[in-house]
């Protein structure tokens, strides 16, 4: 039945066929340290991407702001050193916006390009007074960086000249539901009544108590930017080319361009240190399995010595022989990978369905990826065929005549 197989696969089932137990054991052993590897990878990466969902939900990857007004001193021949005063900012539109716009978005990484415009003001209703931040927005572009459609939670979708979406934390300080007015006034005079039509839920207390859309135009006539934009919000399809990607955009169109690495930095520090302690671990349980197998093959060439003797007599060349080996190591390490991904799997269902948020739902989304057990089984098998190395030339070396006198 085993005809068609090769001499060296033959001889290497059969070996790891009378060493059951040893051949079980390390298995168990690199089915285990699989197992660690992608269980903690899918952890470790649904962590990092719900850290990321809910702390840049509501903000772009990319911020492009007309550059800081900078006062000229005016120097006085008395004064060796005059001291020069900060300029306060005042709220500016983007010059050319609109070419602006085009040239970003044709820009190699770049993927949504939408001009917003953001001020304060102050939200009214009754004798109730709140400071907002208003934001006017495109709606068509801006619910592809941000989903507002998908976060209402009262109200519907709409967004017309006479609407505005606020916050459940603005709603709930307001005593407003949709349905009523609002006035939204300007630090510059300007005032309108608008509609409640919508009231969002971005999942952060600060964004729903201080976030207010309207649309694009009405924002520009209440901040007194007339056709302008005070920004570009850049969306791009890395995320963590978010900063150098900022930079090419700075040296290409002179304006001011921080993205989310550098204004959430700490944030950006906590999710490297999560990659390298994922990559630190996948690399130590690497080295364990590579280890175990090593030392179960170094045992198994003492103890099959005779045997490698004689098929050495019988005309097996020191390759060959060496193969054996090789076969069993990678053959260890792909059934552990098999094995191990297969318990992974099991384990994160169960986290699924034990751990959840008070409401029901998942406490955060896990995924068990096939292409991440593809490279496990992959990094197995070679790990398994590097463990085996030293064990094989051991057995290449060994002298016909002396094994077989044992």
């Amino acid at each position: 039945m085993k005809s068609w197989m090769p001499f060296e696969v033959i001889a290497a089932l059969r070996f790891l066929g009378e060493g059951r137990m040893q051949t079980t054991f390390i298995i168990v052993g690199a089915s285990i340290g699989v197992a660690v590897v992608v269980f903690m990878s899918a952890i470790l990466t649904g962590m990092q991407a719900n850290i990321i969902r809910r702390s840049l939900l509501s903000q772009p990857h990319i911020v492009i702001q007309p550059a800081e007004e900078v006062a000229r001193p005016l120097r006085d021949p008395r004064d060796e050193a005059p001291t020069v005063q900060k300029r306060t900012q005042r709220l500016l539109s983007i010059d050319q916006w609109q070419a602006h716009s085009q040239v970003i978005r044709d820009m190699p990484g770049v993927d949504v390009v939408t001009p917003t415009v953001a001020g304060p003001a102050f939200a009214l209703r009754g004798d109730a007074n709140r400071s907002v931040s208003l934001t006017g927005i495109d709606p068509d572009d801006f619910v592809r960086i941000v989903p507002l459609p998908d976060k209402i939670v009262a109200g519907t979708w709409r967004l017309t000249s006479t609407d505005v979406l606020i916050g459940t934390e603005l709603a709930t300080d307001l005593g407003a539901a949709v349905g009523d007015k609002m006035r939204l006034a300007t630090p510059n005079g300007a005032a309108l009544t608008l509609t409640i039509t919508g009231i969002f839920d971005l999942g952060s207390k600060g964004v729903n108590e201080r976030n207010v859309y309207v649309l694009l135009r009405t924002a520009q006539d209440l901040l007194n930017l007339t056709g302008g934009a005070s920004n570009l919000d850049v969306t791009v399809k890395d995320l963590w080319q978010a900063e150098n990607i900022a930079q090419r955009i700075n040296a290409r169109v002179g304006l001011e361009a921080d993205s989310w690495i550098r204004t959430n930095n700490q944030l950006f520090i906590a999710l490297n240190a999560q990659t390298i302690s994922n990559t630190a671990l996948r690399i130590a349980v690497a080295i364990c399995v590579a280890l175990g197998i090593a030392s179960v093959l170094v045992v198994s060439v003492v103890q099959k010595s005779r045997e490698i003797g004689i098929l050495r007599a019988m005309g097996a060349s020191r390759l060959q022989v060496m193969n054996v080996f090789l076969i069993q190591g990678g053959i260890v390490g792909l059934v552990g990978s098999i094995f191990g991904s297969a318990i992974a799997a099991a384990f994160l269902k169960a986290w699924e369905v034990m751990l959840k948020n008070p409401d029901g739902t998942p406490l955060f989304q896990l995924h068990f990826e096939p292409k991440l057990a593809v490279w496990a089984a992959i990094i197995a098998t070679l790990t398994g065929l590097a463990a085996a190395v030293t064990p094989a030339r051991r057995a290449a070396r060994l002298d016909p005549v002396v094994a077989i006198r044992g």
